[in-house]
């Protein structure tokens, strides 16, 4: 089967394929692009499957399988926060209003990301498009132990020796190679391949049987 792992950075999206024993690497300015090609499966560090409220099951179930690392699963996505605000403090205030958690400055910028995404699997429904946690991944890769930082020097080192036994023999090569002005960082590289691994084969999902959103996408999250 073919494979495709997808992350963001802040040019676009890096894309993982794995085609067999063969697998590469590409850069795309967005989504579209990114999945132009044939795929069976596609795995995306996004949220897919969004509430009115921002919370998810899936959210607070990843964040209980990282702890106590529980930070790493950024939580509280609402489609309306970005299709009525253009601005963090406009948005955080009528979410308050509603009696909701306010979206943090981190996840305020991933909503252009959301958005695109949102819409692209939306008007894709027929295509397996899954979201996928990179480090919810990497958790099983290391035997359940927490890994260090991502982009600490010990954290990026043991990531890239797991990736190295799951068949990503290029990673040293293809972390270089972001640095030549793709915009995109060495963590990103190591996120896009660990959902690669899931999208080619999932070791599971939190929950089993998910919920569904006000379109019918599952809120569900695989490693």
């Amino acid at each position: 089967m073919i494979a495709v792992g997808l992350d963001g950075f802040s040019k676009g999206w890096v894309a993982v394929t794995i085609d067999g024993d063969r697998r590469t690497i590409s850069f795309h300015s967005d989504i579209a692009g990114a999945l132009t090609r044939p795929f069976d499966r596609a795995g995306i560090d996004i949220p897919i499957g969004l509430t009115d409220d921002g919370e998810r099951d899936c959210d607070l179930l990843a964040r209980a399988r990282l702890r106590p690392h529980t930070s790493r699963v950024f939580a509280g996505a609402r489609r309306w926060l970005w299709q009525q605000f253009d601005e963090p403090d406009l948005a955080n205030a009528e979410a308050l209003r509603r009696g909701q958690t306010r979206v943090s400055r981190q996840l305020w910028h991933l909503g252009k990301k959301i958005m695109e995404v949102d819409g692209f699997v939306r008007a894709n429904a027929t295509r397996d498009i899954r979201e996928v946690h990179p480090e919810l991944v990497f958790l099983q890769l290391n035997s359940g132990e927490p890994l260090p930082r991502k982009k600490s020097e010990e954290g990026d080192a043991l990531r890239r020796r797991l990736l190295k036994r799951s068949g990503f023999r290029e990673i040293d090569r293809w972390q270089t190679e972001v640095r030549t002005g793709t915009g995109a960082k060495r963590d990103d590289v190591l996120d896009a391949c660990a959902v690669a691994l899931a999208a080619r084969e999932p070791c599971g999902s939190v929950p089993e049987a998910p919920p569904r959103d006000a379109y019918d996408l599952p809120m569900q999250i695989w490693f």
